[in-house]
């Protein structure tokens, strides 16, 4: 019904328009009379219907059915009903205030599908797609191809009133490994690649993250903020570690070592530098606050305060990683030992840390949280002690009854901006308290051939084809 800009801002998609009642907690949508689901055989040869609110009741109640099993239940978890007023105009109404709930149907869980097609196929749809987007299923043979062509009943115009999208077609390619793609890439037999991997990142930068000489005159590099935010969360009740259980030794952690030095040596420069909460630059929310730069001195003094208060002369730490990050975590166990912290570090597989953190098995170990929607909520709900693992995804077991109360007030303002300045407080009182220790906040990384345009970039990574040209 409704998509984001490259800003994160909601803008109209089916939806031309909507009203929120913010009384009853009811969303009313006036959709478009103009949309029609790409042509497939079920509608009748060579044929295609519009697409009216019934359509959004199906797809919506598929996601709450057990047949189908889908990870996008949760999008639907604040609310209480939905229904068709008529073919133009679909209300949904929630049980409690979710300001943010705008953001989650433009998930594309919240897309629209065909009833007739989906029924047909049952779990083979994945496999023969109907939708609404500029490109229809043309071919996918899985692990080597998939085939997209234009749809050319797609609604949408450009400034100019061109009908979207330019491209007739989109192939995507599937490949072993990155070392594989990034040679496919550089002998121009693809146009994009995403991200930087480190088998060819040190080929395709330089190291303060600027593309090298021989690549300049061929290929553009796109960068931006991505909201993702790399830390260590460090388990706060820890029975195997008691050190962890003082905020005096975990801020001592995190004045310990210069994240700029991550970034500059270990990233090529992809990054900033997670010197302040958990919320990401390109989030409404970020604000640069006081949070952790490098600082020894400081480190010291309170490690030396913690031994005073607790009698343990000799902390210890155990870092567990996957293989990805071990260079960044050797850098830490260095600078963690001249801080006199005896430091391990525990290499697992990403699988093994997901399934021990789950657990809550594990004292400090890399986490990352990729923001689903785009409001701040998304970030501190890790934080929120209701959200204690196996319930949720505070795996740091940080609990305080002012943040807590912080952040149920904030569901309840409709403006963004009054939850700005109330998400900022959390994140300031989260970060003083230092269940984690933020490393880095992400960017995202493309690359395409020079004869490529209209490919932008957004906080969320989604891949965008519908403004894009190819000269030949």
């Amino acid at each position: 019904m409704v998509q984001l800009d490259d800003s994160l801002n909601i803008q109209p998609d089916i939806a031309h328009r909507w009203e929120i009642n913010d009384s009853t907690q009811t969303y009313t949508f006036y959709l478009r009379d103009d949309v029609y689901f790409q042509k497939h055989s079920l509608f009748g040869k060579d044929s295609t219907r519009k697409v009216i609110a019934q359509d959004f009741v199906y797809s919506l109640n598929r996601l709450k059915d057990p047949r189908v099993a889908s990870p996008g239940s949760w999008v639907l978890q604040n609310v209480a009903d939905f229904y068709a007023v008529n073919d133009t105009i679909f209300e949904i109404q929630l049980a409690q205030p979710f300001p943010p709930f705008l953001g989650l149907l433009a998930m594309r869980y919240s897309s629209v599908v065909p009833e007739e097609v989906v029924e047909h196929f049952g779990s083979q749809f994945r496999s023969n797609p109907i939708g609404t987007g500029p490109f229809h299923f043309k071919l996918w043979e899985e692990n080597v191809k998939l085939v997209l062509r234009r749809n050319n009943h797609y609604f949408e115009k450009d400034k100019e009133g061109n009908s979207l999208p330019y491209l007739e077609a989109v192939a995507v390619t599937f490949l072993p490994d990155k070392q594989s793609e990034f040679l496919q890439f550089a002998q121009g037999n693809l146009d994009f690649i995403s991200g930087i991997d480190a088998s060819y990142r040190d080929e395709l930068l330089t190291a303060d993250g600027r593309l090298r000489p021989n690549y300049e005159n061929e290929v553009k590099m796109i960068k931006g903020p991505y909201l993702n935010t790399e830390f260590i969360a460090l388990q706060t009740r820890s029975e195997q570690n008691s050190a962890l259980q003082s905020p005096l030794f975990r801020k001592a952690l995190n004045y310990s070592f210069d994240r700029n030095i991550i970034i500059t040596y270990l990233r090529n420069g992809i990054g900033l530098a997670g010197s302040s909460g958990i919320i990401p630059k390109g989030l409404p929310g970020y604000d640069a606050i006081e949070g952790y730069n490098y600082n020894p001195e400081k480190a010291r003094m309170l490690l030396e305060q913690y031994k005073q208060e607790t009698g343990d002369q000799n902390p210890t730490l155990v870092l567990t990683t996957d293989s990805n990050y071990q260079d960044i975590f050797e850098y830490l166990q260095r600078e963690f030992e001249k801080m006199g912290i005896r430091t391990s570090i525990d290499v697992m597989p990403s699988s093994a840390i997901r399934q021990a953190r789950a657990d809550g098995y594990l004292d400090a170990f890399r986490s990352s949280w990729i923001a689903d929607y785009p409001d701040a909520e998304s970030y501190l709900s890790l934080f929120y002690s209701p959200n204690h693992t196996p319930a949720g995804p505070n795996y740091s077991f940080y609990e305080s009854e002012v943040y807590d109360s912080l952040y149920t007030y904030a569901k309840t303002l409709v403006d963004l901006n009054d939850r700005k300045v109330v998400y900022q407080k959390m994140d300031s009182l989260m970060i003083n308290e230092a269940p984690i220790v933020p490393l880095f906040y992400d960017e995202a990384v493309r690359f395409v051939q020079k004869n490529v345009s209209g490919l932008g970039i957004n906080p969320q990574n989604f891949l965008i084809l519908k403004h894009v040209k190819k000269e030949k």
